[in-house]
């Protein structure tokens, strides 16, 4: 391949979360218009093994725009330029000669690993303190045998579709993690099925939200912004409600 982009690219590099880390700046070259931006560091680090140095870590897994693995701040955007996963970014949003800054999640509920790989499992920790429904064992139940209304299961799918990227955290300025919060109880709260765990869901979840780093929400809404599945703001004040709701509701 020939004739393609000639970038410039300064990249966040950290060996190891106690270590300090620095950018650091490497040319590429030949670069397609029709790469992702995925592929472009590929190309790169191809390069790097094969001049006997470290390539650039960074998550990935499907590169399809499903996992939410791909999260990095691309000229200080979460994911870069598009509304997407950085997977699905391609470098045609990019012109030749470009320099492009390209850093892992900043925030403090995000440790970086290494280079562009950040430790996302606060999040995970949310949803174990409540992202679940009790269901009854044995044989698959009849797919009509618990009605849910079309403006439920419509609710309930938009908030569903938040693949725990982070890119949420990473754009607000406090490092909140309320839309991802609110993406979770919304979505099994609306159901008939979530109605059981309700209040003791998002009590749990907003607890075990704020024993992690993340910062407090003041709507700024650049979350909803970055969010590549378009959750919307929305969710967070029906978040509001359910932890009002539930924390009135609960027994002193």
């Amino acid at each position: 391949m020939s004739g393609g982009m000639r970038l410039t690219l300064n990249i966040w590099r950290q060996r190891s979360p106690g270590r300090p880390g620095a950018m650091t700046t490497y040319e590429v070259a030949d670069i397609s218009p029709d790469m992702s931006f995925l592929e472009m560091l590929d190309t790169l680090n191809e390069r790097l093994i094969a001049e006997g140095e470290e390539p650039v870590a960074f998550d990935h897994d499907c590169r399809e725009g499903i996992c939410g693995a791909c999260g990095m701040v691309i000229n200080g955007r979460a994911h870069g330029p598009e509304r997407t996963t950085t997977c699905q970014l391609h470098m045609r949003h990019f012109k030749d000669g470009d320099t492009i800054d390209v850093e892992p999640w900043r925030a403090g509920a995000f440790p970086v690993v290494r280079d562009l790989m950040v430790d996302r499992s606060a999040l995970d920790r949310i949803i174990g303190a409540g992202g679940y429904i009790t269901a009854p064992t044995g044989s698959a139940p009849e797919a009509h045998a618990v009605a849910v209304p079309k403006e439920a299961a419509d609710t309930a799918f938009e908030y569903a579709a938040c693949i725990g990227c982070g890119a949420c955290v990473a754009a607000c300025p406090n490092g909140s993690a309320m839309l991802f919060t609110a993406a979770k109880v919304v979505h099994l709260n609306s159901l008939p099925q979530g109605g059981p765990e309700r209040e003791r869901r998002v009590l749990a979840m907003v607890e075990v939200m704020d024993e992690e780093s993340f910062g407090g929400c003041t709507h700024a809404g650049a979350c909803a912004d970055a969010c590549p599945k378009g959750i919307p703001l929305a969710g967070i004040a029906v978040l509001n409600r359910e932890y009002l709701r539930a924390a009135t509701a609960r027994p002193d």
